[in-house]
């Protein structure tokens, strides 16, 4: 590169970096596009629309509830990966949607939950909605090559069976839709069909034909819902827990770019404008593909943030390497990136398959948080595979040339880590199962195995007409010190109901005794009239369902990580050594969870989803080295000293990117609000915990299984 060329690529780059910046600092135009202001919050840092359904007729089942509000999850997850449907009693199911303020407008587009059949000419009812699995809307090529629309319809098997018999017997008739008694659509039958799948052809737009299969799924439910009540809620977190945890991201990132100087130099630098692009480019790319952000969705941006450095210190360290080889420091710098891209590709692909696979797989916060870390993922690797590299040839380019500004790598003394490998696995061992003793305690006590939070178990919700309207910081310094001294728990949530002084406070299921306590309380501190507080029971907002989505997602991205990197190691064992370190450190942070009696909640889901993604990350470093050490060595390699070699020239990597993310999310501990710290903390003990298994663990594991289990090769 010419020192010209350098100078253009450097000034290109922080221009448009701070362009990036300043878009999401301000805007364009009077609507402020593009402002980060704009992006999507969650009910948890935005409040959203709040509708209530009661069932029509006899009180349902319990299954026929479960089903329904699995349904609806599924259904309102089109206006937010974060929206929550919930029980609400016996016969009732409340719908959170975050991020908007026109209730109307949400159940006009929602459509009313009621009653659909498939009806012949003469108003036979030939199957019911409840036969009916899914209604898709689709675009397709006909035969001339046009865009046309359709509903695609899957049945059950049940429904297929009377559909074949109903289509077979209605060749050349209409079928009508028919819903609250309104006919929908009455398509013509053109031939039997028998396998279960259906469509509405000749729609006339995409948005009619999406309409019609919103209609269809919502028809299609088991329980006839009427709407009572909605409402627009308030943040349950407030602009309190947004400031801070802004403040937190700031100083913190200043601190890491602050770190990469101190330890890296010049390419330090570079890092820290790669590191700044990475920011302005994903906060432009949440606001474009409107990302729905939570506490769950800053997790899966601190993530990337952590694999952003990261994939900076592998190639530093490598450019140090190069030049204490001998080299030069043009060609340490391009030898550097060759050599670190593999390590990078792998852990982030890896990444990036688990995410892929949760967001197709899992549903409410699980979605929401694939689709945020999927996006840091491809924006780190852009910036440190090109930006960064960018930069530094620029710098090179303008005459920045002395190996002193880059550092030398000297040959480190191998340290024997696998002479420790018996006591590492003791130790790991010691943390996991007394955290299973410790929960098997908790559950004999009947205090529960973890402490599941109202997402998990449900509750009781708490209407308190105040006499003024309170803001959502004012809530939690009067309103919640007073229930929670009743209830003798700190695990509340709080929301005010815009346009009116009503709060709404949500915590541990309470007995009738405890009920009246309460309500006594609240008239004697805030003079609320006792005649128009509300409480009712509510269910879980982590559905069984949704959780065993959750379990499957997860085990699934597992078997997909594993099968990837036994294609690209080449070696079965590389991959078990992999995921079984990554269960290490999930049960080891559930154990934490279990001891310090930490609320387990939607956002312990997106902790341990973290957990994982950075623990596979870092376990692939160290493979990655040894894979390379083995292709030098041959086959008469000693393999306990190469593994050694391995983690000992991989070990500033692992310190490195462990304390830059911890630095991360420790600032967001020390500054942020009580839930955010609650959620930082487990977050930094599977910091430290990944990297004592990258360390401590995985390759050991990996030494033995290759010993033990499989020849010496």
């Amino acid at each position: 590169m010419k020192k010209s060329t350098g100078i253009i690529s450097l000034v290109l780059t922080v221009a448009v970096t701070a362009g990036l910046l300043a878009l999401a600092a301000a805007g364009v135009g009077e609507n402020k596009t593009g402002a980060a202001k704009n992006i999507p919050l969650g009910l948890d840092l935005a409040g959203g629309v709040s509708i209530t359904y009661q069932a029509k007729g006899e009180t349902p089942s319990a299954e026929e509830m479960n089903d329904t509000i699995y349904k609806l999850q599924k259904r309102v997850e089109g206006y937010s990966t974060e929206a929550q449907v919930y029980p609400q009693g016996d016969d009732r199911i409340n719908i959170e949607i975050p991020g908007v303020t026109d209730a109307n407008a949400i159940l006009e587009e929602l459509g009313k939950p009621g009653s659909l059949s498939f009806q012949d000419m003469s108003g036979n009812e030939l199957l019911s909605g409840t036969d009916i699995k899914t209604a898709e809307a689709k675009a397709y090529k006909d035969n001339l090559n046009n865009t046309d629309y359709e509903v695609a319809l899957t049945l059950t098997d049940e429904g297929a069976e009377k559909f074949a018999e109903a289509t077979a017997a209605n060749i050349g008739s209409r079928i009508a839709i028919v819903y609250d008694g309104e006919t929908i659509s009455a398509p013509t039958v053109q031939t039997a069909i028998t396998n279960g799948n259906a469509a509405i052809t000749n729609m006339e737009s995409y948005e009619s034909a999406e309409q019609l299969a919103s209609t269809i799924r919502i028809g299609s439910l088991k329980v006839e819902l009427e709407e009572i009540q909605s409402k627009v809620v308030g943040a349950q977190l407030g602009a309190d827990a947004i400031r801070t945890s802004l403040l937190a991201g700031i100083i913190g990132f200043a601190l890491v770019v602050i770190f990469m100087i101190i330890m890296y130099r010049l390419p330090g630098v570079a890092a820290g404008i790669a590191l700044t692009s990475y920011v302005g480019i994903t906060l432009g790319l949440l606001n474009a593909f409107e990302i729905t952000l939570t506490l769950p969705g800053i997790a899966g941006i601190i993530l990337g943030i952590g694999m952003a450095v990261d994939a900076n210190v592998i190639i530093f360290a490598r450019i140090r390497e190069e030049i204490g080889a001998g080299k030069s420091v043009k060609g340490a710098i391009k030898t550097g990136f060759q050599k670190a891209l593999s390590a990078i590709l792998d852990g982030n692909i890896t990444t990036l398959i688990a995410a892929i696979i949760l967001s197709l797989k899992g549903s409410g916060s699980v979605k929401g948080f694939a689709h945020t870390l999927a996006l840091s993922i491809v924006v780190s690797m852009f910036t440190a595979l090109v930006i960064t590299r960018l930069v530094m040839n620029a710098f090179y380019a303008l005459g920045l040339q002395d190996a002193k500004l880059y550092g030398i790598q000297k040959e480190r003394k191998t340290i024997n880590f696998l002479s420790k490998k018996n006591i590492c696995f003791v130790i790991s061992a010691v943390l996991i199962l007394g955290g299973l003793a410790v929960m098997g305690v908790n559950g004999s006590k009947g205090k529960g195995a973890l402490n599941y939070s109202l997402e998990f178990q449900g509750g009781t919700s708490i209407t308190i007409p105040m006499n003024e309207a309170l803001s959502i910081q004012e809530i939690d310094e009067t309103v919640k010190p007073v229930v929670s001294e009743v209830i003798g728990s700190n695990e509340i949530q709080a929301q005010k109901v815009d346009g009116s002084n009503d709060v709404i406070v949500k915590t541990r299921a309470l007995d009738l005794e405890t009920r009246e306590a309460l309500c006594q309380e609240l008239v004697e501190k805030f003079g609320v009239d006792e005649n128009q507080i509300a409480i009712e029971n509510i269910g879980a907002a982590i559905s069984s369902e949704m959780r065993s989505d959750a379990i499957t997602a997860v085990l699934l991205a597992a078997l997909f990580m594993l099968l990837y990197i036994w294609f690209r190691f080449k070696d079965i064992r590389f991959a078990t050594s992999a995921v079984a370190a990554l269960l290490h450190d999930v049960l080891v942070v559930l154990a934490f969870y279990a001891v310090a009696r930490l609320s387990v909640g939607s956002n312990f889901i997106a902790c341990m989803l973290t957990i994982v993604g950075y623990s596979i990350n870092a376990t692939i470093v160290i493979f990655d080295r040894i894979r390379e050490n083995l292709a030098t060595a041959g086959r008469k390699a000693d393999l306990q000293e190469l593994v050694n070699r391995s983690i000992t020239q991989t070990l500033s990597r692992s310190v490195n990117t462990s304390v830059t993310t911890f630095i991360t999310v420790a600032v967001l501990y020390i500054l942020g609000v009580a839930s955010i710290r609650e959620f930082a903390l487990p977050l930094m003990v599977g910091i430290v915990c990944g990297a004592y298994s990258s360390v401590c663990i995985t390759g050991a594991l990996w030494y033995v299984m290759k010993t033990k289990l499989g020849k010496k090769n």
